[in-house]
Order: C-alpha cells, then sequence, then structure tokens
C-alpha cells in the first residue's frame, strides 16, 4: 500500500504531524520522523533527508519564538559542538541501520537514568558546552540527540517557550552540521528528487506553525509530562525495530 504512494507525499504527510509534535514539545517529532525515514531510506538520505526538514522545522521555530531564546546558551552550545565533529571526519563513519535505530531508541532510557546528583541543566556554563558536544555528536550516529538534548533542560526553571525556543535554535546549528558531514564531507548526497526535499520543507513549516497556539495552552507541568511519555514510547519501538533488522 505505501509502495504505491509517492515518496513526496509520504515523506511531506509525516513531515506535518512529526512537525506539529516537535513544535509543542521542543521534540520528539524529529525522534519518530528519524525512526520512520530509517526505516524507508538508506542511512545516508534518511541522514540528509532528515537534517534537510529539521533545519527548516527547527529554524522557523526559533524565528517564531525568538523573543525567547537564551543566546548566551546557545553560544556555549556552539563551542562545544564544533570539536564534536573531529572523530567521525577523521574516520569517515556512517552508521549500520540497526545501530543507528538502537542508538536512536536507548538514548531516552539512558537519559532518565541519569542519577539526581548528575543532574543536567543547561543555563550553567560548562553543561551548556557538554551539552553541545555531547548532542552534535550523538546526531551524527543516531541522527538525533532530542531526548539527551532535553536533559540538559527538564530540569532548569526556564519557562517552557524558552526551552522550546532554546532548543531548536540548538538543533538547527546540529541538523546543519549533520548534512554537512553526510552530504559534503562524505559526498553521500542521495538523489531523492526536488519534490520530496520541497514537500518536507514546506511540510516543516506547515506543521511548525500550526503548532504555536497548542504550546501556548499548555501548563509547564503537562509539557514536561508529556514529552517524558511520548519520547520513552517511541524509543521502545526504534529498539525493537533495530533489534529485528539485526537479527531477522
Amino acid at each position: 500500500m505505501l509502495a504505491a504512494i509517492p515518496l513526496s507525499i509520504l515523506v511531506g504527510a509525516v513531515v506535518v504531524a512529526t512537525s506539529v509534535i516537535s513544535g509543542i514539545f521542543g521534540m520528539a517529532g524529529g525522534l519518530v520522523l528519524m525512526l520512520i525515514l530509517g526505516v524507508l531510506l538508506p542511512v545516508p538520505a534518511a541522514m540528509i533527508l532528515h537534517g534537510v526538514t529539521q533545519f527548516f522545522s527547527n529554524g522557523w521555530r526559533a524565528v517564531i519564538w525568538r523573543q525567547w531564546i537564551d543566546w548566551r546558551i546557545i553560544a556555549y552550545y556552539c563551542i562545544g559542538a564544533f570539536p564534536a565533529l573531529i572523530v567521525p571526519v577523521a574516520i569517515a563513519y556512517v552508521p549500520e541501520k540497526p545501530v543507528m535505530l538502537i542508538s536512536l531508541g536507548l538514548m531516552p532510557y539512558g537519559a532518565l537514568m541519569l542519577p539526581e546528583r548528575l543532574a543536567l541543566d543547561a543555563t550553567k556554563r560548562s553543561h551548556a558546552i557538554v551539552c553541545g558536544f555531547l548532542v552534535a555528536g550523538l546526531q551524527l550516529v543516531a541522527g538525533v540527540a532530542g531526548p539527551l538534548l532535553d536533559t540538559f533542560f527538564v530540569r532548569s526553571q526556564m519557562d517552557r517557550r524558552a526551552v522550546v525556543a532554546t532548543k531548536a535554535a540548538t538543533q538547527a546549528i546540529s541538523h546543519t552540521m549533520k548534512v554537512g558531514y553526510y552530504g559534503v564531507l562524505l559526498s553521500l548526497v542521495p538523489d531523492l528528487g526536488a519534490d520530496v526535499y520541497g514537500a518536507a520543507i514546506l511540510a516543516a513549516i506547515a506543521g511548525t506553525t500550526l503548532a504555536g497556539p497548542v504550546l501556548e495552552k499548555l501548563t509547564n507541568e503537562n509539557f514536561r509530562r508529556w514529552t517524558q511519555s511520548i519520547v520513552l514510547c517511541v524509543g521502545a519501538i526504534s529498539v525493537l525495530q533495530g533489534l529485528w533488522l539485526l537479527f531477522f
């Protein structure tokens, strides 16, 4: 059935839905999108299409909520993010699909297991730098690192709109690095067609715009509770999918 649907329409529909999720919770949508693209496409193609889509989704979300961005966190994040390219570039690493899916799914559970004494807080300078290094590096391996990024914000006292806006800006930066890594440094640009990229970009902007009114109505408490539940559910599905590909 899915094979009969043009890839541009399928991708567009998925991107609208996941961009709405990301626009409301500041994450989770990218995780769902990477899981779906990881199943539908080869790893390099999934990484680049996901990166382009998420750049526009996060970039547009950052524009919409720009007055809430904490630029100090962005600056420290960048200090940590750019050195994260060194090791993957040196070895030209491209993960196998099962490795990508399992890594993707385990992230939220690993983040949840962090003890309270190791609580992370992006508003602290050293934590923001470490966040940039870990998140940017992990995005090159698993495609997304939203659950890990969220652990640096979930215990902060920031307003939900500041969390969504600041995370959107950091993700736009990281996805730009990912597209550059797979598309330029490794010369693995997939020929998916301009219609697929065009549909993904327009869908990302539309879904992000639709999510705005919902975020305004959410409370900070509901925002954090729903985010955790969605990410854990998707993580479990991703691990199972990766294990299936690995052993069957």
